[in-house]
């Protein structure tokens, strides 16, 4: 006979295996906790995804948009170019899909611009002024931090226009350039001060010279790394970084219908991407490795082959000449190394683009005494990015890192934050992490079905003929919908569930937007509330002796 269907999503206690969960005198003690979400946990510019999503779903846009760009100041660019870690780490996966944060947050930045919101400077002027040498991400992010903080800041770049490879590196159909220049105008209406065409090659004269009192370098990776290639025709081999840059700043350099890519990185996607749309008939991207060791993000290679850009993997480039090239073909040997086989074949091309990586050009740094380079990356501390001479700090492609816009972004904020203690001469403040809240801390009984929301984008046949934005965002209730879907982990979103089940009204609540707390007088040590807790925000401890 099988047993009756219970309602009662609480379990009663098997009181001949176990103790009583209460008795004459309490052992046990509920308390709340506001564990570290996933999502938080894996922003690298160390946004408070979790908050944010939830002003979103209370309805409270612009709270929301002052919240996340406390720590990014470009919710719309991020929305579009950032490969949101946070959505691989969301515990949400486990259920229906990772909740759609950049989607969200794109909306958010969409929105800002529309309706013209702008920052509010968090203290007045300090007198203070501090150098930025770079005006890529990781500067602005820099700038706008110390702006907010009081500073006076000055941005030098040698490009005629800010934005570093968000400009000159990501191709408009991800970040339309529009977009771009509504994030970083916010900035010069803030006071931040942008000086373009402007090559920093003295830094230690422009610091005296300009009366700075700390300096945040933040040069790009913009330097192409060469191979040689026999060819008799050097013209028709061309470096990545270069061509897009030529293609940002309004050139349409001639490619021919044949078109080969070497690198397996992203900038090799965009750079065959790109070759689609200047007319190539034929995209090639060669790789001497297997798919699965491709550093190319998976979105951008399967967004570039939905194109029609072709790929070949374990081929590496032996010669080039008369619109042909020979590659070697490759294998794995024991230890998982592409090595040469001797065997060749021969493959069409008018045009070969190099993507095999970038590099800063930090030459400049080099006559500075006292800084440490490994080849051409700066040594920092990494807990405050201060460099071996007291005052010069350096973040984003500078440094040994990830290179993205999110991690130069975070790298700025870090960087303006140790900074402004610097000045201040005070050691800066550690902020210690709450425990991570996992998945199997949840209790899923309370959050039902809700299917991630797919954003609008262009077909893959359309796309190649200009450089329209491929993706759509979210109008209003399709946001609100999303940031619905986050399973607040590990902090208390007033659901009332303890409230309600507790048997001795031990639970007080507070008030919308206070929470609640607990009257011990009452309480039992039950654990009811928390055996409930669908975000495990309660934790139960020891009764203090």
């Amino acid at each position: 006979m099988s047993e009756p269907l219970r309602l009662d999503m609480t379990p009663l206690p098997d009181l001949a295996a176990t103790a009583g969960r209460a008795g004459p005198v309490r052992t046990r003690m509920p308390v709340y906790v506001d564990l570290l979400p996933p999502c938080n946990n894996a922003c690298p510019a160390g946004e408070n995804i979790q908050e944010w999503l939830r002003l979103v779903k209370a309805g409270s846009d612009q709270a929301a948009w002052r919240e996340l760009t406390r720590n990014n100041p470009f919710p719309a660019i991020h929305g579009r170019v950032c490969y949101h870690p946070c959505e691989t780490a969301c515990n949400r996966v486990e259920l229906d899909g990772a909740v759609s944060i950049h989607s969200v947050e794109r909306y958010l930045g969409d929105k800002a611009i529309e309706q013209g919101w702008r920052f509010q400077r968090a203290r007045p002027g300090t007198g203070r002024r501090v150098l930025v040498v770079g005006a890529g991400p990781s500067g602005l992010s820099a700038a706008y931090q110390l702006a907010m903080l009081g500073h006076a800041v000055e941005i030098r770049d040698a490009s005629e226009s800010p934005g570093g490879m968000m400009r000159y590196g990501i191709p408009e159909y991800r970040l339309p350039r529009a977009v771009l220049d509504a994030e970083i105008a916010r900035l010069v209406e803030l006071g931040v001060r942008i000086v373009p065409g402007h090559r920093v090659t003295d830094l230690l004269a422009e610091q005296a010279q300009g009366g700075f009192d700390a300096v945040f370098v933040a040069i790009g990776a913009h330097l192409s790394k060469r191979v040689d290639i026999p060819t008799r025709d050097a013209s028709r081999i061309v470096d990545a970084v270069g061509f897009l840059r030529d293609v940002a700043s309004g050139g349409r350099p001639m490619i021919g219908r044949r078109v080969a890519v070497y690198g397996g990185g992203n900038t090799a996607m965009d750079a065959a991407r790109v070759a689609r749309r200047l007319g190539a008939e034929e995209s090639i991207v060669v790789y001497r490795r297997t798919a699965e060791q491709m550093p190319a993000h998976a979105s951008e290679r399967s967004e570039a082959m939905a194109e029609g850009v072709t790929m070949n993997w374990l081929r590496t480039i032996s010669s080039f000449d008369d619109a042909a090239m020979t590659v070697e073909i490759m294998e794995l040997d024991d230890a998982g190394r592409a090595v040469g086989t001797g065997r060749f074949e021969t493959l069409a091309a008018d045009t070969v683009i190099l993507a095999l990586g970038q590099e800063a050009d930090s030459a400049f740094l080099q006559a500075i005494p006292g800084m440490r380079f490994d080849r051409d990356v700066l040594q920092v501390d990494p807990r405050t990015l201060m460099t071996d001479v007291p005052g010069i700090f350096a973040g984003g492609d500078a440094v040994p890192s990830e290179r993205t816009v999110t991690v130069g972004v975070g790298h700025g904020k870090r960087a303006a934050r140790t900074i402004d203690a610097w000045l201040d001469r005070r050691p800066p403040v550690e902020r210690p992490k709450h425990e991570l809240a996992g998945f199997d801390r949840l209790n899923l009984w309370y959050f039902g079905d809700n299917r991630r929301t797919t954003q609008p984008e262009l077909d893959p046949a359309n796309r190649v003929t200009d450089f329209d934005e491929i993706h759509g965002g979210l109008d209003e209730a399709q946001a609100h919908v999303e940031a619905a879907r986050c399973l607040s982990c590990g902090n208390c979103f007033e659901c009332d569930g303890c409230l309600g089940s507790c048997p001795e009204d031990a639970v007080v609540k507070l008030g919308k937007g206070f929470r609640y707390r607990f009257d011990y007088a009452r309480c039992t040590g039950c654990a009811t509330c928390y055996e409930q807790c669908p975000v495990h925000a309660i934790e139960m401890i020891p009764e203090p002796t």
